[in-house]
Order: C-alpha cells, then sequence, then structure tokens
C-alpha cells in the first residue's frame, strides 16, 4: 500500500499537476501553430516560390512495383523533404512564441524585484523593541 500512497503523493503535488497543465496546453498550442503553418503561411509562400506545396515535396528513392493488374505491390521509397520544411517551421514559430512569452515573463519578474526593492521594508518586531530601547537610553543620558 506504500507505493500507492507514494504515487498518490506524488500525483497530488502542485508541481506535477502544473506540469500536466503545461503539456495538455503545449499539445493544443502546437496544433495550433502547425495549422498556422499549413493552412496560411505554407500556400502563400508556395505560390510565390512557383505553385508549389511543400508537402508534395519528395525526392524518390525507389519507384512504386506493380503487378501485371496494375496493383500496388511495393509502395514507393521516398524522403519527404516537404513534411521536413513544414516541420522546421513549426518548431521555428513554437521556439519564437515560447521565447516570446519566457521574456515577458523575465521582465515581469524583474519589475516585481525592482518594485520589492524600492519598498521599504519595515523592521521586525524584534528590531523595533531594540530601537525603542536604544532611544530610551540615549534620553536617560
Amino acid at each position: 500500500m506504500s507505493v500507492i500512497n507514494e504515487f498518490k503523493e506524488f500525483a497530488t503535488k502542485g508541481n506535477v499537476v502544473d506540469l500536466a497543465i503545461g503539456v495538455i496546453i503545449g499539445g493544443a498550442f502546437g496544433k495550433i501553430v502547425s495549422s498556422l503553418v499549413a493552412d496560411i503561411i505554407m500556400p502563400p509562400l508556395g505560390v510565390i516560390v512557383g505553385g508549389i506545396k511543400f508537402t508534395d515535396i519528395k525526392l524518390k528513392l525507389k519507384d512504386a512495383v506493380f503487378d501485371g493488374t496494375g496493383k500496388i505491390t511495393q509502395e514507393a521509397v521516398t524522403l519527404n523533404i516537404g513534411n521536413f520544411i513544414q516541420a522546421t517551421f513549426d518548431f521555428l514559430i513554437i521556439a519564437g512564441s515560447i521565447f516570446l512569452i519566457v521574456k515577458l515573463i523575465n521582465s515581469l519578474k524583474r519589475k516585481e524585484k525592482k518594485e520589492e526593492a524600492a519598498a521599504p521594508s519595515t523592521p521586525s518586531m524584534e528590531v523595533q523593541l531594540l530601537i525603542e530601547i536604544r532611544d530610551l537610553l540615549k534620553k536617560q543620558n
């Protein structure tokens, strides 16, 4: 039973839940970026470079093999260069977006640290008592 309890403790920790939420949101964000690249960015880019659909760019290594009736017995072997180009665009957009988000978070943290440093901290109760004792001793002398 201790293994189950340890797993429950691990699974319910804040960091694990935060990580799970991040993975789910990241997956959804990845789909949005893939759609952005495939449906918005690549078609105009294909028109600019002469009507090429990037996912159709393939380097054929071996032709397909057909039997006597015209059915394919062995698929063609290709290097799907266009898919690689599209995945590279996906990566660059995701990496750039994450960079901007991290940069924003870091700037907010720096602002928060500056505000904390600028705000005078109130002394603890012990320090306040010591200050009062010092002031009373000064008055007696």
